[in-house]
């Protein structure tokens, strides 16, 4: 429910990324052949042009990913999100089914299981619901 959505949203960052990559590289082109101009008018040096081209091409790929509004940072949101869920879940499955003996929370996880699964504080021993949350990540990320 959570991270669809931002999968989903993440595609379209990087299809908008990709669409940007040729007027980007046309942009650079055009830059390159002014600083060379600029530069042979002014006398720079190799050194002092390279770095009027370098902070000139950010600030024009800074305006597009603005006009765009797709910043490469932004397609790292299903990461910065997905990452904390899985440790708190994580913590929070392991903490009940190894909470303190004689709870009931390891009660009910120990007898509350269905079809081959009933003590949920044991490991699967056929794979059967590794592979398939496996399968189910896999989709979430293809679709």
């Amino acid at each position: 429910a959570v991270t669809l959505p931002l999968a989903a949203h993440q595609s379209r960052l990087l299809a908008k990324l990709e669409n940007l990559q040729p007027e980007i590289k046309k942009l650079a082109e055009r830059l390159r052949y002014e600083v060379s101009v600029r530069g042979k008018q002014l006398g720079w040096s190799e050194k002092v042009a390279r770095f009027h081209f370098k902070k000139n091409l950010r600030r024009i790929i800074t305006e597009l990913y603005i006009r765009d509004n797709c910043h490469p940072f932004k397609a790292t949101l299903l990461v910065w999100v997905q990452i904390p869920m899985w440790v708190c879940v994580s913590l929070a499955l392991r903490n009940c089914s190894i909470g303190a003996l004689d709870s009931e929370v390891q009660e009910q996880f120990s007898t509350g299981g269905t079809l081959w699964f009933t003590d949920l504080t044991a490991p699967d021993s056929t794979w059967i619901l590794p592979i398939s949350l496996g399968l189910l990540n896999l989709l979430i990320v293809e679709v």
